[in-house]
Order: C-alpha cells, then structure tokens, then sequence
C-alpha cells in the first residue's frame, strides 16, 4: 500500500494557504513537508499537528492508495 497526501493538498488550496503557512501554522518541519510532498510517510504526531492546525481528521489529509500486483504469467 502507498499513502497520497493529495487530499492534504486540495484543503490547503481550500483554505487559502500555501506549504510554507502549512509548515508554519502546524509546527510540521521542511523535511517533513519535503516527505509529504513527495508522499513518504511521517509520524502521526505529525499528521496531527496538520490535522489540529487545519481543524480537520486525519482521513481528510491521507489516503491509503492499494498497490497494482502484476502477476506473471
């Protein structure tokens, strides 16, 4: 399974802010923006500072995305 914070980036479009206020507002540091652009992972405590910061639940900034299995035949 991989995790896609594309949601994390639609809300913060919503709100009207960018990265950088993100990492602000949050406490979150560069490199773990750094990690969720790129759609690494990050400690939940993380994950809840965005989510205190954004007024939001967690399932409204992460998705678990299922891994294509290609099985050779």
């Amino acid at each position: 399974m991989s995790v896609s914070y594309d949601k994390l980036w639609k809300l913060i479009i919503d709100k009207k802010i960018n990265k950088t206020q993100l990492r602000d507002c949050s406490g979150i540091t560069s490199a773990t923006l750094a990690r969720l652009s790129k759609n690494q992972g990050v400690s939940l405590e993380a994950l809840e500072r965005i989510c205190r910061a954004l007024d939001c639940e967690i399932g409204d900034i992460v998705e678990f995305i299922e891994d294509k299995v290609i099985l050779d035949e």
